[in-house]
């Protein structure tokens, strides 16, 4: 009877070892190097320029959270006066240093493609941007890469408008700043996300 409880013990052990195994293969990381996101400010109407943001830190975990944090001090315009300008006047880094992307993810969906391939997908994500929480449909494809890797690219921009994140008068300081005519209030921003399996 002894004996068969110990086989019962070690039976559960290895249960649950192969179970948390399992689950750690469902997880995945942000290779922020392999990774971009970008978005379009549009000026006088009719010229627009793309800027970046150079930090970026994410995770798919084992229960199909997504998360994707941007660092707003790291955003990147190539003009560093105007980059100072948007930490300090549109984004106010000092009360909101980072904006959160989250969704939740089918990840038999992500088992079922096979390496080389890709699919296409519509998610349904959460933005938290300026203290303001808005909901977002992004459309973009994944591909399993070679390597234990997956890359997420939006199948088309996502349109963001200032309004939805209070962001209304740092716009208006930077234009003002600027002394330009027009800053467009619709902002696309679109991005290539690399994961690594872990």
């Amino acid at each position: 009877m002894k004996y068969f409880k110990v086989i019962q013990l070690v039976m559960v052990f290895v249960s649950a070892l192969l179970f948390s195994t399992v689950i750690m293969a469902n997880e995945w990381q942000l290779n922020a190097e392999a990774s971009q996101l970008t978005f379009i400010s549009i000026k006088k109407t009719h010229i627009a320029e793309t800027h970046s943001f150079k930090q970026l830190k994410g995770s798919l975990d084992a229960q199909g959270q997504f998360s994707l944090d941007i660092d707003l001090a790291s955003v990147d315009t190539n003009i560093a006066v105007r980059d100072e300008r948007m930490k300090t006047y549109l984004f106010d880094i000092k009360q909101f240093s980072t904006a959160t992307v989250s969704a939740n993810i089918d990840l038999e969906y992500l088992d079922a493609l096979a390496e080389g391939s890709s699919k296409q997908m519509t998610v349904d994500a959460m933005l938290n941007l300026h203290g303001e929480t808005q909901a977002l449909t992004l459309n973009v494809v994944v591909s399993r890469l070679v390597g234990a890797k997956l890359s997420v690219v939006s199948v088309q921009p996502v349109i963001l408008n200032v309004g939805d994140f209070a962001l209304l008068a740092g716009v208006e300081k930077l234009r003002e700043l600027a002394k330009l005519p027009t800053i467009s209030y619709a902002v696309p921003v679109s991005f290539y996300l690399t994961f690594n399996h872990i």
